[in-house]
């Protein structure tokens, strides 16, 4: 049994920016999460992707801010359990819960945080039927390392901001031997810059713009070969490529979630914006995974979250303690 004073499901950023606030109060975390690596969505997704809106940051590496926050939290000693999803909770008392994930590991802690971002992920696929014979030999649903590409023929699929921003990275930075993207609409749904820069640079043939048109299916032996592309108006071809990338989005699951006996609405949870708890005393939602009027996703929010939560949180542990907000400009930063 691992015992701590807050248990946090979910190691992205606002976990993590959490085990910070609560460290401030004293409270040790221990966070739980079903990839291997802390970070999320930022690690496991879109490592090399630009975010503009972290205060302080005109512009940051999703990986890098991972790196920052976990730097950050360091002096606070956080324990983690990676690889495992948390599939149950349970309430032994007034002021205890169990959390047990899919290896049997038990967490116990006064305070449960959910911070699980969207919940479960699962790229959409393609209505391509041998395509998981291509999984990992050619055929990828994100973009994790752009230099997997290096050098490589790649056919992207789709219309939105991602396929839009990996085509013109792949062409920008001389990754990609030849890139290829293939939308079924003439119009495409991502920023209008975005749109127009594909279009300059299949103008100056830098990428080959397929528009109106399908991929279909795939050859190959050990490895994908070739792409089989259905065209409206020119009928069917094969172009030989190394990968095959259709980024057609993520489809979101609260997964185990769901079942907590916690209040849902439209696959988010509940919460009290005075400190973001659930209707479960204890257990609080923070992010993404989280809904109120007026909610927005964004890292930034998060963060807000999990800082009133952390307040509530020690006054449920230390209910004879009054806490005085001290300014880490003043106090600085004192870890365990």
């Amino acid at each position: 049994m691992i015992k701590t004073d807050i248990i946090i499901i979910g190691a992205g950023p606002v976990g993590l920016f959490t085990v910070f606030e609560a460290g401030l109060l004293k409270l040790h975390c221990h966070l739980i999460d079903s990839l291997a690596q802390p970070g999320g969505q930022c690690s496991e997704i879109y490592p090399k992707k630009p975010i503009y809106d972290i205060p302080g940051f005109p512009s940051v590496l999703a990986g890098e801010l991972i790196d920052n926050l976990m730097e950050q939290a360091a002096p606070f000693k956080p324990g983690f359990t990676l690889g495992e999803a948390a599939v149950s909770i349970d309430k032994i008392d007034e002021n205890t819960f169990v959390v047990t994930t899919d290896k049997g590991t038990k967490h116990e802690a006064p305070i449960v945080m959910i911070a699980g971002g969207l919940g479960v992920f699962e790229p959409r696929k393609p209505p391509i039927d041998n395509i998981t014979d291509f999984e990992d030999k050619g055929v990828e649903y994100i973009i994790k390392d752009p230099e997997l590409y290096r050098g490589k023929r790649c056919v992207i699929a789709g219309g939105g901001d991602s396929a839009l921003d990996w085509a013109i990275h792949l062409v920008e930075n001389n990754i990609a031997s030849e890139v290829s993207l293939v939308h079924r609409s003439a119009s495409f749904r991502g920023h209008l810059d975005s749109v127009q820069k594909v279009i300059d640079l299949a103008d100056e043939g830098k990428i080959n713009l397929i528009t109106e048109a399908e991929v279909v299916g795939l050859n190959g032996g050990n490895k994908l070969e070739s792409v089989v592309i259905n065209h409206q108006k020119d009928g069917e071809l094969v172009k030989e490529t190394d990968h095959f990338i259709p980024l057609f989005g993520l489809k979101p699951s609260l997964g185990p979630i769901a079942d907590w006996g916690l209040e849902i609405d439209k696959s988010a949870i509940k919460v009290d914006t005075t400190d973001y708890s659930t209707n479960i005393p204890g257990i609080y939602a923070i992010g993404d995974v989280n809904t109120y009027e007026g909610k927005l996703k964004l890292i930034l929010c998060g963060f807000h979250e999990g800082t009133l939560a952390v307040q509530s949180a020690f006054a449920r542990i230390h209910p004879e303690k009054k806490n005085v907000l001290k300014y880490t400009t003043v106090n600085g930063v004192q870890g365990f």
